[in-house]
């Protein structure tokens, strides 16, 4: 069901309404007159897509708005120790799993009973019509434990790299004016604005540098620094035998960082990804931002996607720069993130390239 799911084709549905979510986003931060936390809003905006786009849910902004605060706080002691005590994080994670649930389940309700207007087939549609073909009808436990798992899936660790590819746009302006020249020469971006219809998805798989640039983002910011396996039988690694039946762990960060195929490993280069280097193609597994073998990453092309899709509105729509005087530290911890949550200060931008006035400062001009 989830190759449905992440299918070319499910992608390509996808893809307009990624844009729109993001399009309205950084209209939004655009026309905030203070600098945003850039995390905190990244972690709304991938809610926002997994709500809108992959579940298909009609929810009203102030209810979404609602909605998120549930779920972070149901995120952040997801985690807690199973202590049940009435003030415990545990026990806060429990009420807003439940509140949380509540609030799927009527979203859930009313898709099921609205089904007029849909021009696509969402990830919710795809999971029950795969229980009908299977003829087994799913429970609504079971549809909300699916959304549920939908959304963190897409939430967390997309917010992360969607802050990482932002902070090192704004640390190196020539590869953001190097991803406007591909843009440009590939007829997507005209006068500073995105042409109409130019962005399907065999389009966007084509932009080679956007794809380096991507890659290279997840390179150094891997959002997870590993992942757990269960030995399936006994082998040897290194003059040490590894048993049956143990759990290990493998570090995505540390082959990242030790790999030998990777040349100055600590430079933010996105050309080691180029046709004359290919750093990425030399051995199996140096280069594993969505883990590798059978158990790699099932949601990663849908999230390439919407970092790309995310780097092109940026480059095509967006003037932007940093709020603090100095970057800040960044954090690994649950995953990828600067301590302050990268404070920015976002500029639409006209066809022209010209910033655009918020609402405040327009009518601040107007009555000089």
């Amino acid at each position: 069901v989830f190759s449905k799911i992440f299918s070319h084709e499910a992608l390509e549905s996808y893809l307009p309404k990624i844009q729109l979510v993001i399009k309205d986003t950084l209209r939004a931060w655009s026309s905030n007159p203070e600098p945003i936390n850039v995390y905190h809003e990244t972690q709304k905006l991938t809610f926002r897509m997994a709500i809108r786009v992959l579940l298909g849910f009609r929810i009203p902004d102030e209810e979404l708005g609602r909605l998120f605060e549930v779920y972070q706080q149901f995120v952040e002691n997801v985690f807690s120790l199973p202590v049940d005590l009435p003030f415990s994080g545990y026990r806060r994670g429990i009420r807003a799993r439940e509140t949380l649930q509540k609030g799927l389940e009527k979203a859930i309700q009313e898709k099921l009973q609205n089904t007029q207007g849909k021009d696509y087939a969402d990830a919710l549609d795809i999971l029950i019509e795969s229980g009908k073909e299977h003829g087994k009808e799913l429970t609504m436990q079971e549809l909300k434990d699916g959304t549920l798992e939908l959304i963190f899936a897409a939430y967390a660790t997309t917010a992360s790299a969607s802050t990482s590819l932002i902070m090192q746009l704004l640390k190196h302006p020539r590869v953001l004016e190097k991803l406007r020249e591909e843009l440009r020469s590939k007829g997507i971006l005209h006068n500073g604005c995105i042409c109409e219809g130019s962005l399907r998805l065999d389009t966007i798989n084509g932009l080679q540098y956007l794809d380096c640039v991507i890659k290279e983002v997840l390179r150094l910011f891997t959002p997870i620094s590993g992942g757990y396996r269960t030995v399936l039988q006994t082998f040897e690694l290194d003059g040490f035998q590894i048993p049956k039946g143990w759990s290990v762990m493998y570090s995505i960060r540390d082959t990242h960082d030790t790999a030998p195929v990777f040349k100055d490993v600590d430079v933010f280069d996105p050309d080691r990804f180029g046709q004359g280097r290919s750093e990425d193609k030399d051995g199996r597994f140096h280069y594993l931002p969505f883990g590798g073998g059978v158990r790699t990453c099932l949601g990663k092309h849908l999230a390439k996607l919407f970092l790309k899709a995310l780097a092109i509105e940026l480059a095509s729509t967006s003037r932007f720069e940093l709020a603090t005087r100095t970057f800040p530290r960044i954090t690994l911890v649950p995953v990828v993130h600067p301590v302050d949550g990268l404070k920015v200060k976002f500029f639409g931008l006209d066809s022209n390239q010209n910033e655009i006035l918020t609402g405040t400062d327009a009518m601040l001009g107007a009555t000089v």
